[in-house]
């Protein structure tokens, strides 16, 4: 797939943890309960010191937080990782994914200026004051709203990501009213794949649940305007293949992380080095019993030497010389998932069907 010296952008998800309770994230069952299967990891500042040596980060060209759990404000080092970067790499560009909704102004205004004008925050915020807590369960919009401002104020570049329900479609140009107003350079209003299954099953809608197990909002599609376009894609597919699992049977990966314009390393809170979020979103899905047993993914980490193997905390180095991403590229002309291709790669990356893309078009 690639060699260790042609990385230039790192996907780090420092932590697992988050004080939100977003109903459609895999970090809490459907905003109830937190999953079952992680232990709220996070990364410290003497953990990025032994995974990305000084003489790897002076060849990145980006950095970004996000990930698949946890969001990087709730981490205690955040910070001091970002300005370890910095330091060491005055061009690299630096970015976070974030729901805003901690962290008081002063830390806002330090982020701004480790960042300057080579790093950004995305931050995620699916409505106003009487919606975005619909989604984004448990976030004060007040601290919302506290935080953009004072990133902004003090010199950030700043976008804003707006995922578009049923609930808010209707504040779509208003929020992007107020995004000009505030000074965001950009605003983009999702299509969000939330609705896309990795089968034919039709998802109208999704159930959320609050911290007490109680229902709490019904999330809907928006309007045939607002919908990620893949919906009607995958009817297609299913036509012209069968099924979707034939589809990613004989679907043709063009790798986000591994083509000719980039190549993209995801570290996770665990330390563990995988090729994308995607991958290692597999690892530890909430509704499994064993996930070990019902997910591929790990049939790629056992045949490494385990997690400890691709634990990047003992060296980047030692994860590349254990063959995982040539041995998950391989997999990719399998005859089938059922013959060991990684079917998550035919979901993400298969040629002819990207709900992820299309959330921005």
């Amino acid at each position: 797939m690639y060699k260790i010296t042609d990385i230039d952008t790192i996907h780090l998800e420092i932590t697992q943890k988050c004080q939100a309770a977003c109903p459609m994230c895999d970090r809490n069952m459907n905003g109830q309960g937190i999953n079952p299967h992680i232990n709220l990891d996070e990364l410290t500042l003497e953990d990025c010191k032994k995974i990305f040596t000084v003489d790897f980060v002076k060849q990145l060209k980006s950095m970004y937080m996000c990930g698949n759990l946890g969001d990087p404000i709730v981490a205690t080092d955040t910070l001091e990782v970002f300005e370890y970067f910095r330091q060491h790499n005055p061009n690299v560009h630096l970015s976070m994914n974030t729901n805003a909704g901690a962290k008081k102004p002063d830390w806002w205004q330090k982020l701004a200026r480790v960042f300057g004008k080579q790093g950004h925050v995305i931050f995620s915020v699916d409505g106003l004051a009487d919606t975005n807590h619909l989604y984004r369960q448990g976030v004060n919009w007040k601290i919302v709203e506290q935080s953009m401002k004072a990133f902004i104020n003090a010199g950030g570049r700043a976008r804003w990501d707006f995922l578009i329900f049923e609930h808010n479609q209707h504040q779509v140009e208003q929020a992007k009213t107020m995004a000009d107003s505030l000074g965001f350079e950009t605003f983009v209003a999702k299509k969000t794949g939330r609705f896309v299954t990795a089968t034919t099953e039709k998802k109208e809608s999704h159930q959320a649940k609050d911290r007490k197990g109680k229902d709490s909002t019904e999330l809907k599609k928006p309007d045939a305007k607002y919908l990620n376009k893949a919906l009607k894609q995958q009817d297609e597919l299913v036509n012209r293949h069968g099924s979707m699992d034939a589809y990613y049977d004989s679907a043709s990966i063009k790798c986000k992380v591994s083509n000719t314009t980039t190549k993209s390393l995801y570290i996770s809170a665990e330390g563990l080095a995988l090729p994308c979020c995607w991958t290692a979103g597999r690892m530890y899905k909430w509704w499994h019993k064993d996930p070990k047993k019902e997910e591929p993914v790990w049939n790629f980490i056992e045949r490494a030497g385990g997690k400890d193997k691709v634990d990047a905390r003992y060296g980047l180095d030692k994860v590349f010389n254990t063959g995982i991403f040539d041995d998950i590229a391989n997999s990719w002309n399998k005859t089938s998932c059922a013959d060991g291709k990684l079917k998550v790669c035919a979901m993400k990356c298969g040629a002819e069907f990207d709900p992820f893309a299309e959330q921005f078009k």
